[in-house]
Formats: C-alpha cells, sequence, structure tokens
C-alpha cells in the first residue's frame, strides 16, 4: 500500500507543479534594439534610394556639347558671277536701292523693340518675286556697316538664288538636312578680285551663301528635320543677320515647318497679280509665326525718293 501511495502522491505533486507553469505564449520574436535600429536604418536608406531614381529625367541635348561647331575659318571661297541686272541693291543710287534700304530701315526698328536675327521671306504662290527679295534684302543688309549675314535657300524644290549669285548649288540645304554634308561644306562665300564696285565688295566679304540643293520630293520632310533648328542655333554667333528664302506656303507646307526655327516671317505680295485673299490664305498659314509685314513687290510706279534727294537711276 506504500507504495501505491507514493505513486499517487508523485502523480499529484507533478500535476501541481504543472498547474504553477504559465500558459504557453504564441511565439512571437522577442524586442531586440540592435535588430529595430538595423532595420531602420535599412528601411532610410531604401527611400533615399528610391527618392535618387525618381528625380526628373534631364534632357542630354541640354548639356552636350555638339563636336562639330561651326568653324566660319573653312568655309570655301568660290568664284561668283552676280547678276547684277536681278542685284539693284548694290546700286549706289537710285529708287530701287532706296526702297532696300528702306526695308532694311524697318528691320532694324523692328529688331529693336524684339529680338530679331533670323528672317524667313516667303509668299502664297510661286511667281511672286520672294527670291529676288530675301536676295536683295541679304546684300542690303551686307552693305550696312560690314553686317555679316548668311542667305539661305530654303526653297529645296525650285531653288533659284544660286542663278543670280551666279554660283554653285550643290552641296545644298537639302544635303545638310539628309545628314550628307556638314554645315561647313554647304557654306560658300564669294572670292573678291580687282576693279570691285563698293557692293560687290561688301558681298564677297560679308555674305555667306547656302544653296538649296536638291530636296525633291523628300523636301517636306526634309523642312521638318530638327536639324534646320540646329543649323539656326549653330550659325547665329557668327552671323548678324540670317536671311532664309522658303517655298511658297500655299501649295506646300515646307515654309511652315522652316518658319518654327525663324525670330520672323516677311511676307511677299506681287503688286497686281497676288489676289487678297491669296494674301490672306499665306497670313492664316503662318499664324503660329512671328509675322513681321507685308513686302509689295513690282511696283509699277515707285515713289520718286531718289529725285527728291537730287540723283536718280539715269544719272551718273
Amino acid at each position: 500500500m506504500s507504495r501505491i501511495y507514493e505513486a499517487l502522491q508523485k502523480a499529484e505533486s507533478e500535476r501541481r507543479l504543472e498547474r504553477r507553469e504559465p500558459e504557453p505564449r504564441t511565439p512571437e520574436e522577442p524586442f531586440n534594439s540592435a535588430i529595430y535600429a538595423t532595420a531602420v536604418a535599412t528601411a532610410e536608406e531604401e527611400q533615399a534610394s528610391s527618392t535618387l531614381v525618381a528625380e526628373p529625367y534631364v534632357e542630354p541635348s541640354v548639356v552636350r556639347v555638339d563636336p562639330n561647331a561651326l568653324d566660319v575659318s573653312k568655309i570655301s571661297v568660290r568664284p561668283w558671277a552676280l547678276s547684277l541686272e536681278h542685284l539693284p541693291s548694290l546700286l549706289e543710287r537710285g529708287p530701287a536701292v532706296e526702297q532696300f534700304r528702306s526695308l532694311r530701315s524697318r528691320i532694324f526698328e523692328l529688331r529693336d523693340i524684339a529680338p530679331l536675327k533670323s528672317i524667313m521671306v516667303t509668299s502664297g504662290l510661286p511667281q511672286e518675286g520672294k527670291s529676288f527679295i530675301s536676295t536683295n534684302l541679304a546684300m542690303s543688309l551686307a552693305r550696312h556697316k560690314n553686317s555679316k549675314v548668311l542667305l539661305i535657300d530654303g526653297d529645296m524644290r525650285r531653288y533659284t538664288i544660286h542663278q543670280l549669285l551666279g554660283c554653285e548649288s550643290h552641296p545644298g540645304l537639302a544635303d545638310y538636312l539628309a545628314g550628307k554634308a556638314s554645315l561647313v561644306e554647304v557654306m560658300q562665300r564669294s572670292e573678291t578680285f580687282e576693279g570691285m564696285t563698293a557692293g560687290t565688295a561688301a558681298v564677297a566679304n560679308n555674305l555667306t551663301f547656302i544653296a538649296g540643293g536638291n530636296g525633291g520630293d523628300k523636301a517636306a520632310d526634309l523642312s521638318g528635320s530638327p536639324r534646320f533648328g540646329e543649323l539656326i542655333r549653330l550659325a547665329a554667333p557668327h552671323f548678324d543677320w540670317i536671311i532664309i528664302d522658303s517655298s511658297p506656303v500655299l501649295p506646300v507646307s515646307d515654309a511652315v515647318n522652316l518658319a518654327r526655327a525663324c525670330d520672323g516671317v516677311l511676307l511677299v505680295a506681287r503688286s497686281g497679280q497676288t489676289k487678297f485673299p491669296v494674301a490672306q490664305r499665306a497670313q492664316s498659314e503662318l499664324k503660329a509665326s512671328n509675322i513681321l509685314g507685308f513686302v509689295l513687290n513690282a511696283v509699277q510706279e515707285a515713289p520718286q525718293v531718289g529725285s527728291y534727294y537730287g540723283y536718280d537711276a539715269a544719272k551718273p
């Protein structure tokens, strides 16, 4: 009996010990300050890393240095045969040269109001005289205080300015926009020679020309190329004026594309030929550009300014 009693007491004692132990708890990680600090530091690093990644993307072109910066000393010098009968701005006196001087003065007045360097010259329809106006305006500017002028034939479909200057038409603007030639390769200047008049000497020293090249059916795509804006940006520091002759506005979209990169636009209308609705439509097509005004070309009875000052074209 004693052994049975001892066994019962032992069992009762074990049950009491079991009742004194705490209830089992749900297992969880004990709090550790070192681990907590490490976790907080890691979270802060991850947040800082994610903040750096979320910074705004900077366009590379903003800080990119162009390796093909323009070196004007490398512009080729070629023989030109100026068509003097179509270049009245080279005359020393007469009503025609005075009209271009007057236009030049208006351009300078506009530049006093707002920045103005690159000017596109266009018209509503062909045969209204835009190439004649742009070429003579460029020469008139080149004769004023030895201003450096860049003349660009932007009409890559029917380029004609090279005929007025008597020079080569290739390579030209179309070649540059297509990536086939560098900017300096499409630029040219006139060589000097003995016996040059004051007007032709000013052209040789101050005028740089880019011919049209042959854009053909690709002229519309080429005119919309960002390389034209790059051309203006590269040339601007080296020239006082940049004059661009372009295709007519209404038949094709080339002029509208080129105008985006220019500071202003001159519209040409031909006296007795350009209809008022055509001029209105041309102005409407360029409503997103800075239209400087209209130039009325081929006026039969021009003001006799020359006679007022005591000379005219017929007198020496």
